[in-house]
């Protein structure tokens, strides 16, 4: 199943993403979503991670980490 969604590109981004485009015989749409799926696996780890680290920071006991105003205290 696909979606169809509107996207609002300046006309830099625009015309860079038609030349490329062109250069590499794909659609836009292809050439995006591509883009899309990349950046989707290079960001949801590290959310997902932080995440786990503040709920792992929060259940701790007090002498496995430092809470930020004894930090900034120090």
């Amino acid at each position: 199943m696909t979606t169809t969604m509107t996207l609002r590109l300046d006309d830099e981004t625009n015309d860079r993403l038609s030349n490329l485009a062109r250069a590499t015989d794909r659609s836009k749409a292809y050439l995006t979503t591509q883009a899309l799926k990349l950046f989707l696996a290079n960001n949801e780890w590290q959310v997902q991670e932080i995440k786990e680290a503040v709920t792992e920071a929060d259940t701790a006991n007090s002498n496995e980490f430092v809470d930020n105003d004894t930090v900034i205290a120090w």
